[in-house]
């Protein structure tokens, strides 16, 4: 081992190549280069092989992340990938939009003089490996079995769910709102970050498997809940959270100032060749204009970095803490700030300018108080500091929370917590009704692709166990 791996103490860290910040402005082609093979295993022989593996600990699925570094140190990039997908159903895709920096990255023991491993980087060159060498097989059950599952969403949890279930022999169908699989990870989020092929790939491979995809789909609408639940002996729930959290103030129903989700679905549909009406009556579409996006998640970077390659004429992100309190990735601030994008820490908006159109945002600057409840700091406007910003379009990015399911699929029984959230049972993911399950955003909240994955592959195990449980019974009898 110590001959090829424990090398961070001569080999410095290095990222993939990144494209110039002229050249990512001008397309929504990723920004990252491939790793090279030769330094794809030199950057893997940096792991430290520590006895605790904290980057391991530190990701919400456990990956084994030191024993593939390893394999990939050693050029066994086929014993890598399938070590890797043991544990994450889409590596590929966690490799690219995870937030590394908080997690496993962030959480490597070596030294910062020394700098972590590049986790994420490794994944993805792996896992895009495996596909090219044709090393990533369709499923293929060891046994069938009679039971079917309704998997509504074609999100990550859901897409994790029926990649689990089919793996155990069911029968899944998935069902989605959208005509494209991939939800949020097609819809939401941008090519620069994860590039629609990478997705399209997987939808293939899983029907492939011999999971089927009904779309544009309307439950509780032309399909019953009642239906959905008769024709299948159990139904998983993964919509996700898609209701944008609102602002307030004078001001803030003026044409011109937009939800996130709507920017960035019209944005990613208009890419993939769809006839889009809102981009091009001008409404979603930053050419020209001055943006303001409001917000300091992973979302407000998606906006910020779209309207940059929307040829905006300038781009400010307005977040009401510092960079250290942002609940978006550095990393994505970092690529903001190459491409041109500015940041006004520490101010909020208290009012929006303009009489039949936007045209300027009032803000206030703010200071951080005392921790609160939630760890965080609070935070306090100062007063008499009050400055306007141009803009021409204004870009809410606060956040999501869970849309009215029980209204939605007219199925008033299924029971929600305090948040909005489907109440579920911890431990069989089950919901207030029987045999109808629930896993991801819409039981957790708004939070990471790889949780929502974590969930699906959970939520899975909990059904596989239940139908189960349910088939010794019958043998007992």
């Amino acid at each position: 081992m110590a001959e090829r791996m424990l090398k961070f103490i001569s080999l410095p860290q290095q990222t993939p190549e990144k494209r110039a910040a002229a050249d990512r402005r001008e397309d929504f082609h990723e920004i990252y280069e491939e790793f090279a093979p030769d330094a794809a295993a030199a950057q893997a022989s940096r792991c430290s092989q520590c006895g605790i593996p904290f980057c391991s600990v530190n990701c919400p699925l456990g990956n084994n992340i030191p024993d593939w570094l390893k394999l990939t140190a050693e050029g066994r990039l086929e014993e890598a990938y399938e070590l890797s997908s043991a544990t994450n159903t889409f590596p590929e895709i966690c490799g690219r939009i995870c937030p590394q920096d908080r997690l496993c990255e962030g959480n490597c023991v070596i030294e910062k003089g020394f700098e972590s491993v590049t986790i994420g980087a490794v994944e993805r060159y792996v896992t895009d490996t495996a596909f090219d060498q044709g090393w990533v097989k369709p499923i293929r059950p060891a046994q069938e079995r009679a039971e079917h599952v309704a998997i509504i969403g074609a999100g990550p949890a859901g897409l994790a769910a029926a990649e689990a279930l089919r793996r155990n022999g069911y029968k899944v169908t998935v069902y989605d709102r959208h005509d494209r699989v991939g939800g949020l990870l097609i819809y939401g989020i941008p090519g620069f970050k994860l590039e629609k092929e990478i997705v399209l790939r997987r939808w293939k491979w899983l029907e492939e498997g011999g999971v089927k995809f009904v779309l544009n789909a309307d439950i509780g609408g032309a399909i019953t809940f009642a239906e959905l639940r008769k024709k299948h002996q159990a139904v998983l729930i993964a919509t996700g959270v898609y209701k944008a959290r609102e602002i307030g103030g004078p001001g803030a129903g003026l044409p011109g100032i937009v939800r996130a989700l709507d920017y960035l679905i019209t944005s990613n549909r208009q890419g993939l060749g769809d006839a889009v009406p809102e981009f091009d009556s001008g409404l979603y579409d930053a050419k020209g204009k001055d943006v303001v996006v409001i917000g300091g998640g992973d979302t407000a970077m998606d906006c910020v970095r779209t309207a940059i390659r929307q040829d905006a004429k300038s781009v400010t992100c307005l977040y009401r803490r510092d960079r250290q309190n942002m609940p978006g990735s550095l990393r994505e601030v970092k690529n903001a700030e190459e491409e041109g994008v500015t940041f006004t820490w520490l101010a909020a908006p208290e009012a929006f300018l303009g009489d039949t159109q936007v045209t300027g945002v009032r803000a206030v600057k703010m200071h951080l108080g005392l921790t609160d409840a939630s760890g965080r700091q609070s935070v306090e406007p100062i007063e008499g500091s009050s400055f306007t910003i141009k803009a021409d379009l204004v870009i809410k990015a606060l956040g999501f929370d869970p849309e009215d399911l029980p209204g939605a699929f007219n199925e008033p029984q299924l029971a929600l917590t305090n948040w909005g959230t489907l109440k579920v049972n911890p431990r069989t993911f089950e919901t207030s009704l029987p045999g109808v399950f629930a896993a991801g955003d819409i039981v957790r909240g708004a939070s990471l692709v790889v949780w929502a994955i974590r969930d699906g592959r959970d939520a899975a195990a909990a059904i596989h166990k239940h139908f189960t449980a349910a088939t010794q019974a019958e043998a007992a009898e």
